[in-house]
């Protein structure tokens, strides 16, 4: 079944954000894992290495120890075709379609589009931020579906969200240099407070608005975590030419919102 329920849609709506449960099979989240574990063994390129990101607890350099761990396996669309399937699958784009209440949706190339990773010992913890304050599209209406590739729990990071915060509009002053939210004002803290946490189990999909305020922590566990990671946009919300966003062509789908 593609369509989502009258609830559903006005849940994400309302909150942000919608957790689907085992959209993936048992079958197919082994397949893709081992896919992704393979890439990451080999170091397969384009890659992005904690180092790189200066994220909070990640080394300072790719000389350092753990830097050279492995933070994204980026441009994952095109890594392997089981990706790409994934990417594609009718209920998703079916899902998301609605989402953005637009029959003809694009994938995102440029940003997300990725094997997210959380290694033991060098993994970072990410900051509150909302992702489009570093995308540029005429609007700030996309959908990320990030794929559990194994359990999520708040011991190995998982994702953290602030419900509804899609819809404020916080002052600059309330963002760092880097747009993360400073932890020094009141009202900041308040936000944080009203946060929950979003575990996840092999297989479940979380959909997020590109404006809601999320974070994740450090991995804590001796497990490596994944997560298959896509960004997805109405056809007719470009890309502002000359940014970031624009600088790879991103992927036709045709969203099936008659399933």
């Amino acid at each position: 079944m593609n369509k989502l329920a009258v609830t559903e849609k006005q849940f994400f709506t309302a909150q942000g954000y919608l957790i689907v449960r085992q959209m993936a099979s048992e079958a197919q989240v082994r397949a893709l894992r081992a896919t992704a574990e393979q890439q990451l063994e080999a170091v397969q390129a384009p890659v992005e290495y904690e180092a790189d990101v200066a994220y909070q607890g990640a080394p300072a350099s790719r000389a350092d120890s753990g830097g050279d761990t492995v933070r994204r396996l980026l441009q994952a669309y095109k890594r392997h075709p089981g990706f790409a399937q994934w990417a594609e699958q009718p209920r998703l784009t079916g899902i998301i379609s609605t989402l953005l209440g637009s029959d003809s949706i694009r994938l995102v190339q440029g940003h997300h589009n990725c094997i997210m990773t959380k290694h033991p010992m060098f993994s970072s913890s990410t900051m509150w931020h909302q992702d489009f304050r570093y995308w540029n599209f005429q609007r700030n209406h996309l959908v990320t579906a990030w794929l559990a590739l194994g359990r999520e729990t708040a011991r190995n990071g998982c994702m953290r969200l602030i419900p509804g915060s899609h819809m404020m509009n916080l002052d600059k002053s309330r963002f760092d240099e880097s747009s993360f939210l400073r932890t020094d004002i009141q009202e900041n803290r308040a936000l944080m407070h009203q946060a929950l946490r979003a575990e996840l189990e092999p297989g479940d999909v979380l959909l997020f608005h590109s404006g809601l305020m999320h974070a994740a922590g450090r991995n804590q566990t001796e497990t490596r975590k994944l997560a298959l990671v896509f960004t997805y946009r109405a056809a007719e919300n470009l890309p502002i030419p000359g940014t970031r966003s624009a600088e790879f062509q991103d992927i036709p789908l045709v969203g099936d919102t008659n399933g």
